[in-house]
């Protein structure tokens, strides 16, 4: 009797991934449509904006609906998960690591993903100089890195504080020629949604490092908005947007015993 109740069981939990595999296909469908008309609404074409399927403690088999869909730009917030989702993946996804990297996990996460494209939370000097070391290790070619700010002034936030962002982007542009210093990212409140200020001391900070490496504005990403708040950050000029509950669904964390 435990076996058929294990079988029917499973195949309940099929039931339901596959169920859940078609509404993130049509939930990314309707976030793009979201950000079309956000940048439409900014007078900004829709080509200036990505938006990256954070798709953190979801299974494979959901991202692999969405790629179907069309999707490249995938995201997670976790070394572990990463290198252990990017193996079962198709090789032109195109993945962003989010968030705060710990330093001796670099050469980890760039080792485990060969098709990383981009790391969007390069908070200090130390943890940029690891990746610098493990990029060149490999001989890939260099990886676009984004120096995480944090706009909202929260202790428990990672990045470095708005004062700081020039001198950290410089030590990227000019000591690290494996990394590509591609924009600055900000992770936003608490509750992942951001308001005006936040998006506007971003925007000021990118105008600030511009200034000082001396490189078009429209060279320098802005990463900013989430699922709460992602088309107020584009009418507010964000050239990347990270979405996860809002196409996969609620996060699922295993439950503490």
């Amino acid at each position: 009797m435990l076996s058929d109740t294990s079988s029917t069981s499973n195949d309940r939990g099929e039931m339901a991934v596959r169920a859940a595999e078609g509404v993130a296909a049509t939930a990314l469908k309707n976030v793009m449509q979201r950000v079309q008309q956000a940048a439409e609404r900014a007078s900004r074409p829709v080509s200036q904006v990505r938006l990256v399927a954070v798709s953190k403690t979801k299974p494979v088999s959901l991202l692999q609906e969405v790629y179907d869909a069309g999707h490249r730009h995938f995201g997670e917030n976790y070394v572990q998960e990463i290198i252990e989702k990017a193996p079962q993946l198709p090789d032109d996804i195109r993945w962003h690591f989010i968030g705060h990297l710990q330093s001796n996990k670099a050469k980890a996460l760039v080792a485990g993903v060969p098709n990383l494209y981009m790391v969007e939370g390069v908070d200090s000097p130390k943890v940029a100089n690891n990746l610098e070391k493990a990029v060149g290790a490999l001989g890939r070619r260099p990886l676009k890195v984004l120096v995480q700010v944090n706009t909202s002034g929260e202790e428990s936030k990672s990045g470095v504080e708005p004062s700081e962002c020039v001198e950290l982007a410089k030590h990227v542009k000019l000591d690290c020629p494996n990394l590509e210093f591609s924009g600055l990212m900000t992770i936003g409140n608490a509750d992942y949604t951001s308001t005006p200020e936040n998006f506007k001391c971003l925007a000021i900070c990118r105008d600030k490092v511009c200034e000082e490496l001396q490189i078009p504005t429209d060279q320098c990403e802005l990463s900013m908005g989430m699922s709460g708040d992602f088309e107020l950050a584009i009418e507010m000029g964000s050239t990347n947007v990270r979405v996860g509950s809002t196409i996969f669904g609620a996060r699922e964390y295993p439950k503490k015993t």
